[in-house]
C-alpha cells in the first residue's frame, strides 16, 4: 500500500495505479475502502471503463448483489449515449448470468443508442438463455446470415448452445464444425462433444474417450500439506465468487497464484510443473487434429492459476477453460467425513453439460478427491463438482497454455 500511495502521489490519474491499489486493499481485507476509493475515481472519470469493470467485480465479490453495477448506471445518467458504457453494463450482467436484468437493460440501451449492430448478439443470447426460442431463432438466423459473425467463435458457441438446448444436435454439429479451424476454437469442442454424444456419434470417443486424457498424480503426501493449506487459506478474503467463474458458494483467490513468491507457493509451482511434464511425456506422439493429443506445448507455461475454497453447499458448475490446453484440480483440503455428505459429494466429474441446457446426459467419469493428488484433464472437457453438504473443500487449479 505504501508503494501504491507513493506512485499515486506522482501520477494521481493513472488508472493502472488506482486499480492496482484497489487490488492491494482487497487482498489486505480492506474491502469497503477499496470500493469507496474506486467509486470516487469513477465519479471523477465517468467514462473510465476499466475502473467500472474493476469496481463491479469487487462489489460482486463483496455481496452487493444487483447493486454491483451501480457505477455504470451513475455514469450513464450523465453520458446516456455512450455505447461503451452500455456494452460494459450488459457484459457485467451477463457475466453473472443475470439475463433478466440484461434483457431489461438491453431495451434501455436500444432506446438510447438505436438498433446498433453491437446489440444484436446480446439480444440473441438473452432470448436463448431466457427460453424465448422463437425470438432467439430469429435473432441467431439474422446474425449468422452475416458472414463475419461466422468467424466469431464465441458467437458460434452461443448459437450451438441454443441449438442444443432446443433439441437440435445435428444442426449444432454443422454450425460448430465450420469454426474448428478458427483461433479460439477451444470453446467449440465441449459443445461438439455434447452433440456427438446425443447423436451417438463415435467421434465422441475419439475426442474424450481416450484413457490418457485424464490422469491423476500424487503431488504431496498428506503430512506435507498443512503449511500449504495455511498459506492458501489466508488468501481467501472474499465473501463471494468472482463474476463469470464456475464457483458457487465459495471464494477464489485474486491474481495469478503462481506469481507469488511465498515459499510454499514457489514449491507448489515446482511440483506442478514436474507433474505436467510427466503428463506430457505419457501422451506419446502427436495425433492431429485432436485438440489435446494433436500438439504438445514446448514449455510449461500457465494462462492462469488460482485457489478455490468451497464451504456450505459449495460446488463448481459444469464448465470449460477455453484459454487453456490442459486444466487441473489439486485437492489440498476436504471436509471431515461427517460434514462432506455421502458419496459422490465433493467428487470431480467430467462430461456432463451445464445444467441450464436441460440436457439429460450424465457424467462420463467421477473422481473422488484426495488431498495431495492432482487431476489433469483437457481444458475443452466439461467438468464440475458434486456439491458438498458442509465443511471446507479447497483446491489449487491452473491452465497450461497451448
Amino acid at each position: 500500500m505504501a508503494l501504491f500511495d507513493r506512485a499515486l502521489s506522482l501520477r494521481p490519474s493513472d488508472g493502472s495505479i488506482i486499480t492496482g491499489r484497489a487490488a492491494a486493499q482487497f487482498v489486505a481485507g480492506e474491502f469497503e475502502a477499496a470500493i469507496s476509493d474506486l467509486e470516487a475515481a469513477c465519479r471523477a472519470s465517468p467514462l473510465w471503463l476499466e475502473g467500472h469493470q474493476t469496481l463491479a467485480n469487487l462489489k460482486w465479490q463483496c455481496g452487493h448483489g444487483a447493486r454491483f453495477v451501480s457505477s455504470y448506471r451513475d455514469a450513464l445518467a450523465h453520458h446516456p449515449k455512450s455505447a461503451a458504457l452500455w456494452l460494459g453494463l450488459l457484459d457485467r450482467m451477463m457475466r453473472v448470468e443475470d439475463y433478466g436484468q440484461a434483457h431489461a437493460a438491453l431495451a434501455d440501451a436500444q432506446q438510447a443508442l438505436g438498433d446498433i449492430a453491437e446489440l444484436q448478439p446480446i439480444r440473441a443470447i438473452c432470448a436463448s438463455e431466457l427460453g424465448e426460442q422463437t425470438a432467439a431463432d430469429a435473432h441467431f438466423a439474422g446474425i449468422f446470415s452475416q458472414t463475419h459473425y461466422l468467424q466469431n467463435t464465441e458467437l458460434l458457441a452461443r448459437g450451438a448452445r441454443h441449438l442444443l438446448r432446443t433439441g437440435r444436435p445435428a444442426a449444432a454439429v454443422s454450425l460448430l464444425e465450420a469454426g474448428l479451424a478458427l483461433p479460439g476454437a477451444g470453446q467449440l469442442w465441449p459443445y461438439l462433444a455434447t452433440a456427438w454424444r446425443l447423436l451417438d456419434d463415435p467421434r465422441w470417443h475419439w475426442l474424450e474417450g481416450d484413457e490418457r486424457l485424464i490422469k491423476r498424480i500424487e503431488v504431496y503426501r498428506q503430512e506435507e500439506l498443512p503449511q500449504l493449506v495455511q498459506s492458501l487459506r489466508a488468501m481467501h478474503k472474499a465473501a463471494h465468487e468472482p463474476p463469470g467463474q464456475s464457483v458457487r458458494a465459495g471464494s477464489q483467490t485474486d491474481g495469478p497464484l503462481f506469481a507469488r513468491i511465498d515459499p510454499p507457493i514457489v514449491e507448489l509451482r515446482r511440483r506442478i510443473e514436474q507433474a505436467v511434464r510427466a503428463y506430457i511425456a505419457d501422451l506419446g506422439p502427436a495425433e492431429p487434429p485432436h485438440p489435446t493429443l494433436g500438439h504438445r506445448p514446448r514449455n510449461v507455461r500457465f494462462s492462469g492459476s488460482w485457489s478455490v475454497r468451497l464451504t456450505g453447499a459449495g460446488h463448481h458448475s459444469n464448465h470449460v477453460h477455453p484459454q487453456g490446453w490442459l486444466s487441473s484440480a489439486l485437492c489440498v483440503a476436504m471436509p471431515e467425513a461427517g460434514e462432506c455428505g455421502a458419496a459422490p459429494a465433493g467428487y470431480l466429474q467430467f462430461g456432463e453439460p451445464p445444467a441450464e441446457l436441460g440436457i439429460k446426459l450424465g457424467a462420463t467419469r467421477q473422481i473422488a478427491p484426495k488431498p495431495g493428488w492432482l487431476t489433469l484433464f483437457p481444458s475443452t472437457m466439461w467438468h464440475g463438482t458434486v456439491p458438498i453438504d458442509g465443511g471446507e473443500r479447497m483446491t489449487v487449479a491452473f491452465d497450461v497454455k497451448p
